[in-house]
């Protein structure tokens, strides 16, 4: 089936929900109109549909390829590409000082969404340039912005992230690639990188690397690492790709699913790289990046979700079985797609929500703000990409035999977005974070978040005074789970992270299809599959929770083995 672009959706969230006139109000970003963002939308939703989507599946079919050291992409793929491109769609959020559209963040993770929703393994390569754009704009130095800035965000040249090692996976610290300075400035870097999402490409003219490596005085762990720009290309001072730097492609990946996007193994052999930002304070740039990804991976899975809600409610409203029409009439399928419907409207609007703090933060330099986009990061991401992998997988289901063959479609859906809770950190490190260091302020972030949905609650009563007293009770519930949770240790903490951030998700999701319901009475039967069905959730999650650590280290090793 075709994919449809969720235009009335965005509209609907960003207008009613989540507040991006907030956003626009500002002056860094007043020039997001909504007759802007409308158009905006518009543009991508069309892009998506005629020339994305019909991706897809030639993707899986054709798997990118080495081909004696050249990675050779799908077919399709370079076409695709350079309308992403022209269209200007790599440098939506970058600054116009370097050619970028300086548009909010909550419209970059709309155009993401759907970008990823029409075909995840092409959108991976603009997804990445964008996080090193905005790296290189907070980290750079003034010489290395003019000379690379304009050429990422045209999508002439692309980006990518290089830290994991064969040794070092989520332990940064452990990372041994080699940095010696040279004469003129620049450092020789030596190691090899794993797991290098569009590691190189056939069309783009140069590729450019931001590789973490230990220059010779560095401090073992997390604190010795710099981060360094290493170019496929050595560009002249006009910005020219010239000679091939000594950086190469060893072997690509052969992986469950997104088959069109080349996974390397990166090999550098003394291949000149600059330094990003001061000496041993590489992890701090490379987190502007990852964060950026980590909302965007989120993204990712709330378009996979979407995809794989369409292709099952087209499939249930063709499908005839047991002689009663067709089976979306069953009411367990009508459940299934009810579930996913209402996980991905939640989904998306945590991911909005946490966009729209990122840009009040930026445009106002507001610390409440920037809390509140730190707490809700690993939320958006995690949530995000479980509910893609869910519902995905429920779509599986809906298509009952025929899911499981790879004629549909459906299956592709599932083991693309699989990897989206394992990379940019894996989804219990992004719930540690939660507990961990998003809990360092005693909570104050959380609390005040949760007040916010408590006092919308209490508003909603007056109309929808059966589903506000569900979230107002759930909402209690995880205020009293959140002041244990920072009492405990932090072990007890890291024990209960997962369910904690679910709950936190459940009572998020109600929350905006609650407010839905209240803007508009017709999405009100949505919200009670949230509210109602979903909502209850939270109590058995927060029993984890209170459960601390000590029952699951009363399990040996050997007990688990046996």
């Amino acid at each position: 089936m075709p994919y449809r672009a969720p235009l009335a959706d965005y509209r609907f969230l960003l207008g009613h929900v989540v507040g991006l006139d907030q956003v626009a109000a500002t002056d860094r970003f007043a020039e997001a109109t909504p007759e802007t963002v409308e158009a905006i939308l518009t543009e991508a939703g069309k892009l998506c549909e005629e020339v994305l989507a019909p991706l897809q599946r030639p993707g899986d079919m054709h798997p990118a390829r080495l081909e004696n050291g050249v990675v050779r992409t799908p077919p399709g793929y370079a076409e695709g590409y350079r309308a992403i491109a022209e269209g200007g769609w790599v440098g939506i959020a970058a600054d116009p000082a370097h050619g970028g559209m300086g548009l909010p963040m909550a419209v970059t993770t709309a155009v993401n969404e759907m970008m990823s929703a029409a075909c995840l393994s092409l959108q991976l390569n603009p997804l990445l340039t964008q996080g090193q754009i905005e790296a290189l704009e907070h980290h750079a130095s003034d010489e290395l912005k003019a000379l690379y800035l304009p050429k990422l965000i045209s999508g002439e040249w692309s980006g990518t992230m290089n830290l994991t090692e064969p040794q070092a996976g989520s332990d940064v610290g452990a990372v041994r690639t080699r940095a010696e300075p040279l004469p003129d400035g620049t450092h020789a870097i030596t190691g090899q990188k794993i797991y290098i999402t569009w590691g190189d490409t056939d069309f783009n003219a140069n590729v450019c690397h931001l590789v973490l490596a230990r220059l010779p005085d560095a401090e073992p762990g997390t604190r010795g690492i710099s981060l360094f720009l290493v170019p496929k290309f050595l560009p002249d001072a006009d910005g020219n790709p010239g000679p091939r730097n000594a950086v190469s492609v060893v072997s690509l990946e052969e992986k469950l699913g997104l088959h069109g996007s080349p996974t390397a193994v990166m090999d550098y052999a003394e291949a000149k790289g600059w330094l990003v930002g001061a000496p041993h304070k590489g992890m701090a740039a490379m987190f502007t990046m990852m964060n950026n990804a980590r909302l965007g991976v989120g993204a990712q899975g709330v378009g996979v979700a979407e995809a794989a809600t369409q292709a099952a409610v087209a499939y249930a409203m063709e499908r005839r079985q047991g002689g009663q029409g067709t089976i979306i009439g069953h009411a367990d399928v009508r459940r299934m797609l009810a579930v996913m419907r209402a996980e991905t409207f939640s989904a998306r609007a945590i991911a909005l929500a946490c966009a729209v703090a990122i840009d009040m933060g930026r445009a106002t330099g507001q610390a409440e703000w920037q809390a509140r986009a730190a707490l809700l990061t690993p939320i958006a991401k995690a949530y995000g990409t479980d509910v893609g992998i869910e519902v995905a997988s429920m779509g599986v289901q809906v298509h009952g035999g025929t899911g499981f063959i790879e004629g549909t479609g459906a299956a592709q859906f599932l083991r693309d977005v699989r990897v989206t809770a394992i990379y940019e950190g894996t989804n219990g490190i992004q719930a540690m974070d939660l507990v961990g260091r998003k809990m360092m302020d005693g909570g104050e972030a959380a609390f005040r978040l949760l007040q916010e949905i408590e006092d919308a609650a209490e508003t909603a009563r007056h109309t929808r005074p059966e589903l506000a007293n569900d979230v107002w009770a759930a909402t209690e519930a995880l205020r009293e789970a959140t002041e244990l949770l920072v009492g405990q240790e932090m072990q007890d903490r890291f024990a209960g992270a997962v369910p904690y951030l679910r709950a936190f998700a459940r009572v998020l999701g109600a929350h905006y299809h609650l407010t839905a319901a209240v803007a508009d009475p017709a999405r009100e039967p949505l919200a009670r599959v949230a509210i109602r069905r979903l909502l209850p959730e939270h109590a058995a999650l927060l029993a984890q929770v209170r459960e601390g650590a000590a029952g699951l280290y009363a399990l040996s090793p050997e007990d688990l083995a046996a």
